[in-house]
């Protein structure tokens, strides 16, 4: 199957008429000749309105003191094109209610041909019968594509809330939701909308389409026509029935499918955490065990479906047989015109009572349940807005807090800041300082508005720059993620990459800075990251600059430069608050600000510092308070004020932000056999599938037994007990069955997914954004359990029903075989023509419905300090415009081919009506009876069957999941050979001529390194910023042989991002329960968080946010760091793993390596010269390099080294102190190994 990609720029979209223009952000999208919306942006038009009644429904309730209501909002925005969609389908039906009486005019005629104007009547019965036929088609598709448009409309709009929500979402809220249910919403409850307008007006149709056939029905053959009526109430209240648990059921999936779709976005974040830890298995059966939980209730709402369907199939036969036995039995004669009169009616009545009756309250009880999830995420808090566009009279810029008090959670109210006083003007750089937790990137927080005030004031005059303490990127070019909506200045962007030392790493880019990174771009490590955060912020020439730890990522000597070069010279006229564990730049800070526990500890410049005797150590004191990262609002108090003022926008000096967003291949033509095959033969055996074939021939064959009909003016005796016996029995079985089939194909693909995805090589994770892959666990299974097993049970039932009413028409009247066999063709070239062409159209809607998730919950709060929500929300416009036009262009296409088909067909009834009276000699009354009617029947059924052949379109999904199961693989994770348990016993670990890239085309990141660590060495390795030093392995000569969880096993990893579960505490240290709870507070207790978390009103059983965002970054770190220690691996591998803790914290996890680490083999990633000098060696790497290995203090006192060289960065002074302790550090284990030897010699002299 032939593949192809695409990336080519669109135009950014106007915004809507009277508003003013804004930057907007642009999006590298494919630019499909699909159809454009006449407003510019299709999604801001839908929107509009959406908003404006929404936020008018939440006054109202605030002012009445309700709850709001989105559905009175939906109701009030598209109540008149509602309206206007009633009058077409009232017309519609109205039509379909005439056509049996038209019939049965006919067919009165041949009863009684010798009239005086019989004949000229049945011409004028005929034209009227074409005409409604005609009519009906042309009303039937015109209603069909205008409520499908409205759903388009009203999905659009609802998504275009919810991810407008998703920015405002306070730290409180972002606890009662994650990534996973706002991509469930997006994904799956908005497609509801889709569905429920098509069926909606059929909740009152339905009852009054019954009530004028049961009056037709009783003028023309009695009272005898209730019972079959009798029937149908029954089955309307049974199916009303089915509404309410469809309804129930669809709260019980939506809640399973969230956690399963949380736990996936779990997965994929943290996959490097997972499968360095060998959690692959475990994380399958997790997701396996919530996936079956979430077939259980899908196959109930199958069910339930199938018996909806079952009853569509049987209900006529059985209202038919129940009316004409007690005819029979109150002796009424029917004649032939009555017969088939009754017989059109009930048809008439069944399909709008027992199909689009049922399939609109199960729509509609769907749609509720969706409507009130969504409600529940736009009424979560969000945070509080303030007025940036006011400058003060003076226009000073100025930030000035006065006795300031905050907390993160409205509902604990525990203070995260207390008391808070200082003041920063223009030029002047305030030093933040503090142990983990101590509130440091909380105070950011309070400046930038995200924390609820007690009391206080907080005073931000002037437009600020941030700089997050976990650097984001997003999908772009490094010089977008730089300029960030702002003009290119050749000159001031050369300054800016200088001073943020990016240079040379530009030029080891292959497309320097068109390069690519984000999602699906080239990776960078955290230190590059950081830097081009730090670089952003400086292009966008602010008044303020807040700097939360910018300079641990980074290595000595680039963190200098950034110090001396940015913070120092580039902003040295701007307000900058430095919030740093690098202690040795307080010397040039204006003013330092001691934080501990919330509260201000000390405040004034350096000298002030030395005089009070504070010094190093007690500005790392350990703190017990954990510093969320994310936000939470609170009304504001009348104790405090805040005003937080911008100078006046610039946007005479904006331009669009370029955001190139991952796209995926697509495959082109039609889906193969192959996918069939799989799709089929997943949930069950060939044998099956041939049994249910079998099971749905027997049952059509004994449904066609009704058709037997009496050439003649009375009806034949027909043989029900053959139908009731045998026919029910197996419509219901074969519809249960195959949902039943269908369901659990769904199911296993979807596990095989989850296995493939777990195995695949890491590179799969870079190359593919966690949006794209959960689309497919998200709407791609979602349409697999829902919509597909039905289309395909609703194209069997209909194409048997089919194949039986042709057969009988060839029965009684051979020649019909000619117009048939003509109709067949006719359809066959169009449904060729259409499937050629909507499959390629349905490839691009599901390529297209992407969404830029990434930018949720790492990048909310930098787009939030830079005032560039507006700007990414247009980046969702424009993905949703792109889909919208692909989705318009599907649904257009399927209405002219729908429109096709019933021409033909109205063509054929018209062609058989006027046949019949022209070759009226020839037939009888019956003949004619039976071949209009089923003329009639096939016009829908025929037209319905081939559309349903097309609506496999929706195979595409299947496929995209089946793509997904033959992913590329890593190495076996066992092999034949399984090491023994007490493997490795030394922890040696050896390089020989190792070369390693990320993948097959990227650059060589390690090159012919040679090298080896002692048993139980530790070994510390330190390098320039994204030198190669994070790219870790073992010699293959020593792991071929060895399957890779057996490997990984053995070895302790603590990555460089901290990785966290949602979940308790203890959860998060042993997933699994693999250890006592004395182990986890031991652990704990060894990195310094035995005393915060035991401080913790749920102390192990807290609960953590998605990504453990109410820990403070450092607070992460070190309970990775404690999962870690947990394993006791006899090779432990840190990288980066204290770059965000205090010094003092860092130093007592030094003795813990030393100490309770002390039969361990440690390698320690570090940028911090202080923690390398305590190691036994010491590897320095250089662009990939092995450039030096050997002891602390021989490199440390060789001026030739690098590593003197990169302690030379931190000051004369400070060099020469780790110089010297390297010395006594080195002195010190001389005399630990001779007292080691002189042990081991007195206990051989013992023996």
């Amino acid at each position: 199957m032939h593949r192809s990609s695409f990336r080519s720029p669109v135009s950014s979209l106007p915004a809507p008429v009277g508003q003013p223009q804004s930057p907007v952000v642009k999006a590298n999208l494919p630019p499909w000749p699909l159809p454009h919306f006449p407003y510019g942006s299709a999604v801001l038009y839908c929107a509009f309105a959406h908003h404006r009644y929404w936020k008018q429904e939440v006054d109202r309730a605030e002012e009445n003191g309700e709850k709001p209501s989105l559905k009175k909002a939906i109701i009030k925005c598209y109540w008149k094109s509602c309206l206007l969609s009633s009058i077409f389908i009232f017309f519609e039906e109205c039509t379909m209610v005439l056509l049996p009486l038209l019939l049965g005019k006919m067919i009165s005629y041949f009863e009684n041909p010798k009239g005086s104007n019989a004949l000229h009547d049945a011409y004028i019965c005929a034209a009227v019968l074409s005409a409604c036929v005609l009519l009906w088609a042309i009303l039937h598709h015109l209603n069909f594509n205008h409520l499908q448009r409205v759903g388009m409309r009203l999905r659009v709009a609802t998504s275009h809330m919810i991810y407008h929500r998703a920015f405002h979402l306070s730290n409180l809220a972002l606890r009662k939701t994650t990534t996973g249910q706002i991509v469930n919403l997006l994904s799956n409850d908005v497609k509801r909308f889709d569905q429920v307008t098509t069926f909606l007006h059929y909740l009152w149709v339905g009852p009054l389409q019954a009530i004028a056939v049961t009056a037709l029905l009783y003028m023309e053959i009695g009272i005898s026509c209730l019972a079959g009526m009798a029937i149908l109430i029954i089955l309307l209240v049974l199916q009303s029935c089915f509404g309410k648990l469809f309804s129930s059921l669809r709260s019980k999936t939506t809640a399973l499918t969230d956690d399963r779709i949380k736990t996936m976005s779990e997965v994929i974040t943290g996959i490097r955490t997972i499968k360095m830890y060998a959690w692959e298995k475990s994380f399958v059966e997790l997701i396996t065990t919530l996936r079956r939980d979430e077939i259980s209730k899908i196959l109930k709402s199958s069910y339930l479906r199938g018996m909806n369907l079952a009853i569509f199939f049987a209900a006529s036969k059985i209202m038919i047989f129940i009316t004409f036995i007690i005819a029979v039995v109150l002796n009424n004669r029917i004649t032939v015109s009555q017969v088939f009169l009754v017989v059109m009616l009930f048809e008439t009545v069944r399909f709008t009572g027992t199909l689009y009756f049922p399939m609109a309250i199960e729509k509609v009880s769907e749609a509720v349940v969706s409507i009130n999830r969504i409600k529940d995420f736009l009424l979560l808090e969000e945070i509080p807005l303030h007025d940036h566009q006011l400058l003060p009279s003076d226009g000073e810029t100025i930030v000035d807090v006065q006795d300031l008090t905050a907390f993160w959670d409205k509902v604990t109210r525990t203070p995260a800041l207390k008391g808070l006083s200082f003041t920063v003007r223009p030029g002047e750089l305030l030093a933040v300082v503090g142990p983990v937790g101590a509130g440091k990137s909380s105070l950011l927080s309070a400046l930038l508005g995200e924390l609820s005030l007690i009391q206080g004031n907080v005073n931000v005059h002037g437009r600020i720059a941030y700089v997050s303490q976990q650097p984001w990127v997003f999908p772009g070019t490094v010089r977008s993620n730089i300029l960030f909506g702002k003009k290119y200045e050749e000159d001031r962007y050369k300054e800016v990459i200088k001073a943020c030392a990016l240079e040379k790493n530009l030029q080891n880019l292959k497309e320097r800075d068109q390069t690519v990174i984000g999602d699906g771009g080239t990776p960078l490590s955290e230190g590059q990251k950081a830097r081009i955060s730090l670089a952003r912020a400086v292009y966008q020439d602010a008044d303020i600059y807040l700097l939360d730890d910018p300079l641990s990522a980074v290595d000595v000597e680039v963190s200098r430069h950034l110090f001396e070069q940015c913070i120092c010279q580039a902003l040295k006229d701007k307000v900058t608050i430095l919030v740093t564990h690098q202690l040795q730049y307080l010397k040039a800070a204006s003013k330092i600000l001691q934080l501990e526990n919330g509260e201000m500890v000390e405040k004034g410049p350096y000298t002030e510092f030395l005089k009070s005797r504070i010094d190093s150590d007690s500005l790392s004191k350990k703190t017990e308070e954990p510093e969320p990262s994310s936000k939470s609002p609170d009304q504001p108090q009348e104790s405090f004020t805040q005003s937080m003022k911008d100078a006046a926008p610039e946007d005479h000096d904006t331009e669009d932000i370029l955001v190139k967003l991952p796209l995926e291949d697509y495959s082109k033509g039609q889906v193969g056999c192959k996918t069939y095959k799989n799709y089929f033969t997943a949930g069950t055996h060939w044998s099956i599938i041939i049994f249910l074939i079998l099971v749905n021939i027997a049952a059509q064959v004994n449904k066609d037994i009704y058709f037997a009909f009496r050439q003649g003016n009375e009806m034949k005796t027909i043989d029900l007990n053959w139908f009731k016996c045998i026919y029910h029995p197996f419509g219901i079985t074969r519809s249960l069955v195959l949902f039943y089939i269908l369901v659990r194909s769904s199911q296993i693909l979807h596990n095989k997914m989850v296995e493939s995805i777990l195995r695949s090589l890491v590179v799969f994770f870079d190359r593919n954004s966690i949006g794209r892959i959960l689309n497919r666990f998200c709407k791609d299974i979602g349409l697999m359990d829902d919509l597909l097993p039905l289309t395909f049970q609703d194209l069997i039932q209909t194409f048997l029903l089919v194949i039986g009413v042709v057969i009988v028409m060839v029965a009684m009247i051979p020649w019909t075989v000619i117009p048939l066999a003509l109709l067949g063709l006719i359809f066959f070239l169009l449904q060729l023509y259409f499937l050629n062409t909507s499959g390629d159209v349905k490839r691009l809607e599901c390529a297209s419905d992407i969404f830029p998730l990434s930018i949720f919950s790492p990048g909310t709060p930098t787009i939030q300090a830079y005032k560039a929500k507006q700007k990414f929300q247009k980046l969702f416009e424009t993905c949703q415009d792109l889909h919208s036009e692909s989705w318009l262009m599907l649904l257009t296409m399927s209405q002219c081919f729908a429109m096709c088909l019933d021409v033909v067909c109205a063509i054929l009834v018209i062609g058989v009506a006027f046949g019949a009276l022209i070759l009226k000699e020839s037939w009888t009354p019956g003949q004619i009876g039976l071949v209009l009617s089923l003329t009639l029947t096939l016009m829908r059924m025929f037209q319905w069957c081939v559309r349903q052949s097309t609506e496999v379109n929706m195979m595409m999904s299947a496929e995209r999941v089946i793509e997904y199961t033959e992913l590329e693989k890593e190495e076996p994770w066992e092999l034949d050979f399984r090491p023994p348990a007490y493997w490795p016993d030394n922890g040696m670990i050896a390089f020989n001529n190792v070369n390693f890239k990320y993948s097959p085309d990227g650059p060589l990141v390690l090159k012919d390194l040679t090298v080896s660590t002692k048993p139980k060495e530790k070994v510390c390795i330190v390098g320039k910023t994204g030198a190669g030093k994070s790219t870790i392995s073992i010699d293959k000569n020593l792991t071929t042989s060895i399957g890779l969880h057996d490997l990984r096993k053995k070895m302790s990893v603590v990555p460089q991002e901290p990785v966290l579960f949602i979940g308790t505490m203890k959860k998060n240290l042993d997933p699994f329960k693999e250890h006592k709870e004395e182990d986890l507070w031991n652990a704990l207790e060894e990195v310094q968080l035995k005393e915060t978390i035991q401080g913790l009103p749920g102390k192990m059983d807290t609960e953590l946010a998605e990504s453990g965002s109410n820990l403070s970054v450092g607070q992460r770190q070190l309970l990775c760091l404690a999962r870690a220690i947990l394993r006791k691996s006899r090779i432990l591998i840190m990288d980066e793993a204290t770059s965000n803790v205090d010094p003092r914290t860092d130093e007592l996890i030094q003795k813990i390596i030393h100490g309770t680490l002390v039969q361990c083999t440690v390698l320690t990633i570090t940028n911090r010269l202080s923690s390398v000098v305590d190691s036994n060696r010491i590897m320095v790497l250089d662009s990939g390099k092995l450039e030096e290995y050997d002891k602390p203090h021989i490199l440390m006192h060789n001026k030739n080294s690098l590593l003197y060289k990169m302690a030379q960065q931190l000051g004369e002074t400070e060099a020469a102190a780790l110089a010297q302790r390297a010395k006594e550090v080195s002195l010190l284990q001389r005399v630990v190994i001779k007292v080691r030897l002189q042990g081991s010699l007195l206990t051989l002299g013992v023996w």
